[in-house]
C-alpha cells in the first residue's frame, strides 16, 4: 500500500490547496481513506491531520473502512421514497445477506442509501456500481446479483 499511496501523492507534495482531489486519488487507488493514508496525505501536503480529517469527514463522498467489490446504492429521495424505495432497500438486504449501511464479511458487497441519484424521472433508482438502474423492480435484484458473479 505504500508505494501505491507514493505514487498518487508524489506530484502533491507541498500543494495543500488541492486537498480534496488528493483525497479523491487516493481513495480511488485504495478504496477507502485509511488512517495511515490520512497521516500521510497530512505529512505530503503539510497540513494538520486535523484538518485533512475534517475536510474528508465533511464530504459523504469519502469512505474510512474498506468497501466491497460491489456497490449498491438506493436512492431515497422524495420521487423514489414515493415510488418504493424502501421496499426495494428491504429486498436487497434480504438478497445480499446485509444490512443498509454495511460491508458483507467477504468484501464482496456494500450496500447503502443515497439521498439523491438526480434521476428523479427514472424512479426508483438503483445504482450498482456505475450502472444506473430505473424504474427498478425488487425482481431484478437476483438477475443483477447473477450477472456480478460472471
Amino acid at each position: 500500500m505504500e508505494e501505491r499511496l507514493s505514487k498518487v501523492l508524489a506530484p502533491y507534495k507541498g500543494k495543500h490547496n488541492a486537498l480534496i482531489p488528493i483525497l479523491q486519488e487516493v481513495q480511488a487507488e485504495l478504496g477507502y481513506l485509511s488512517d495511515e493514508a490520512m497521516m500521510e496525505i497530512a505529512k505530503t501536503i503539510g497540513l494538520p491531520e486535523s484538518q485533512v480529517y475534517g475536510v474528508a469527514t465533511f464530504y459523504a463522498q469519502f469512505y474510512f473502512s474498506r468497501r466491497g467489490k460491489n456497490q449498491t446504492k438506493v436512492c431515497t429521495g422524495t420521487a423514489c421514497h414515493v415510488k418504493g424505495a424502501a421496499r426495494i432497500l428491504d429486498a436487497f438486504e434480504r438478497e445480499i445477506g446485509i444490512p443498509c449501511g454495511t460491508t458483507s464479511e467477504d468484501y464482496e458487497h456494500s450496500l447503502e442509501t443515497v439521498a439523491c441519484v438526480g434521476s428523479c424521472a427514472l424512479a426508483p433508482v438503483v445504482v450498482v456500481n456505475e450502472e444506473v438502474y430505473g424504474q427498478f423492480k425488487s425482481s431484478k435484484i437476483s438477475k443483477i446479483l447473477e450477472n456480478l458473479k460472471e
